[in-house]
């Protein structure tokens, strides 16, 4: 087997805090609760204008330990472009941590990166020739990093060679054809819901490993896919989430307000030397120790 690829990292900043993901460091948490999908009141509430539960959503998402904090605005019938703006320039206003724009329109994703003050992570780009064309002009001319899917027009590929052509296709584009650094390219395995098939999670697992060790890149997948249709969710993220980073997943969009999954990834952090001395995971505990004191 060929040496492993230098682990690299991925730089995000909000206009005073930064936030670095790499393999070596801390989990990286990207909240993921500023999103309408399947929240009908919310989106009843974005299409009259009304942007307050974001607020709740945010004090929630930094209560529970985010890192990054994840902003989806698609909500049909609305101007998305205006609602992410708005959205982007009121998350700036209550928290310093940096932002995932998330949306699966080009001309809403530019409005996001133009409005941001900071170097915003995008979610996301597959490995369609189209897409790339639209989207990674935009993370360059923005200095942005990006998350990347190696799916195609063709298929969301079941193997681990597939997933990995083209995983090695997206940086390569990337890279050499819009000058952007490996280091800024977060993949996304494909983690995809074990109700449908329980072995499922094996090969992802089986790619996280394989592209840590090729290409070195940061990794982040919707923690929450994994566990889909089933019961007891959060135990499953729990079990999932730690499997995942000795696998070499550096970062996952996930629920920041589940103290369990939370709680099972800075435990982790800790036993895989990512948190020195411990620091990290006893100053949570002491924190929660004065609260009910």
């Amino acid at each position: 087997m060929s040496a492993p690829a230098e682990p690299l990292e991925t730089v995000l900043r909000s206009a005073s805090r930064e936030v670095v993901i790499g393999h070596g460091r801390r989990f990286c948490l990207i909240g993921e609760r500023i999103n309408p999908t399947g929240r009908r009141i919310f989106q009843e509430q974005l299409r009259a204008g009304d942007l307050s539960a974001i607020e709740r959503d945010v004090h929630a998402q930094v209560a529970g330990g985010a890192d990054v904090l994840d902003i989806n605005m698609g909500v049909p019938l609305t101007d998305e472009a205006d609602l992410l703006v708005r959205a982007i320039r009121m998350v700036q206003g209550l928290t310093d941590l940096p932002v995932c724009i998330d949306s699966s329109v080009v001309e809403a994703l530019e409005a996001g990166l133009a409005a941001y003050d900071g170097r915003a992570l995008v979610n996301s780009v597959t490995a369609e020739d189209e897409r790339l064309e639209q989207i990674l002009p935009l993370v360059k001319k923005h200095d942005a990093a990006v998350i990347a899917l190696p799916n195609d027009e063709h298929e969301i590929p079941m193997e681990v060679e597939r997933r990995l052509e083209l995983t090695e296709k997206i940086i390569r584009v990337a890279t050499t054809e819009y000058g952007i650094a490996a280091a800024d390219i977060v993949i996304d395995p494909l983690a995809m819901p074990i109700g449908a098939d329980t072995s499922t999670l094996l090969t992802t697992l089986e790619t996280m490993r394989r592209i840590r060790h090729d290409f070195g890149v940061n990794m982040t997948c919707g923690a929450s896919n994994v566990s889909f249709g089933m019961p007891d969710r959060h135990t499953l993220g729990a079990a999932f989430l730690p499997m995942a980073m000795v696998s070499g997943l550096t970062s996952a969009i996930m629920d920041a307000r589940a103290p369990q999954i939370v709680d099972a990834v800075k435990a982790a952090d800790l036993l895989l030397d990512h948190d020195e001395w411990g620091s990290a995971w006893i100053a949570v505990h002491r924190a929660r120790r004065d609260e009910s004191a």
